[in-house]
């Protein structure tokens, strides 16, 4: 028999063909994102949280309240979009009539839009979504979540130890949600000498949404300081 060019299978003809396309969708959700909330005049403040809070639940009335309080103080809120804290941060902020953003991700399951976003997207992407979240951010508050809640934490986490976001404020809200996990850090990873004792200096804890706007002025104040120390 006469040797015959190896056909490559459907599925992997189909993929490779594919995949070079794939960076002009990219590069549409980053621009779409970009101009989405180039829209948004006033500084903005991430709120990121489990989507399977209940309405009425303490963490839900927690983030609706927050947001409210945020609206007050010249923040935007911006969230994941979808349901739970995330709807309800959207929530507070529109009932305090302010600019209430949700950048929602596709999914076959679970997440879907909630309808109380002034400004909203759909992305495909989680990192083109991501970018959205911390860029030119004035803080990330972390509601009680589950494994998305804390990948999108330790992701901006890293991101300030490694200098990327600067001295963006990363704030804890909930503190018996997250003292295990502060305690496990520290007994774990402090004393196994996988992260620094500066490490978690990077971190703020609180359960009150005034100290959560305490903490963002001070980063108001710190850059307004170094400005005039730099002029």
């Amino acid at each position: 028999m006469g040797s015959e060019t190896p056909r490559l299978d459907h599925a992997r003809d189909d993929f490779t063909k594919e995949d070079p396309w794939r960076v002009f969708r990219i590069m549409a959700e980053f621009v779409d994102g970009f101009e989405l909330m180039a829209r948004v005049r006033q500084p903005r403040v991430t709120i990121f949280g489990s989507s399977r809070a209940a309405d009425g639940s303490p963490s839900y009335e927690a983030a609706r309240a927050l947001a409210r309080r945020l609206v007050q103080e010249g923040y935007a809120v911006v969230t994941g979009g979808g349901p739970g804290i995330m709807e309800a941060a959207n929530r507070g902020a529109a009932e305090a009539r302010g600019c209430s953003v949700g950048l929602n991700i596709l999914l076959p399951f679970e997440q879907k839009p909630n309808p109380y976003a002034s400004h909203r997207m759909e992305f495909h992407y989680f990192f083109c979504r991501r970018v959205m979240f911390v860029k030119e951010s004035s803080g990330v508050v972390v509601m009680p979540g589950g494994v998305g809640t804390l990948d999108e934490f330790f992701e901006a986490l890293t991101l300030k130890q490694t200098g990327k976001i600067g001295d963006l404020p990363i704030i804890l809200f909930d503190r018996p949600y997250w003292q295990g996990l502060l305690s496990w850090m520290r007994d774990t990873l402090l004393a196994g000498g996988t992260i620094s004792p500066e490490d978690l200096d990077l971190l703020e804890l609180t359960d009150d949404p005034e100290e959560v706007v305490a903490i963002l002025k001070r980063r108001i104040r710190r850059i307004e300081f170094n400005a005039r120390q730099g002029g």
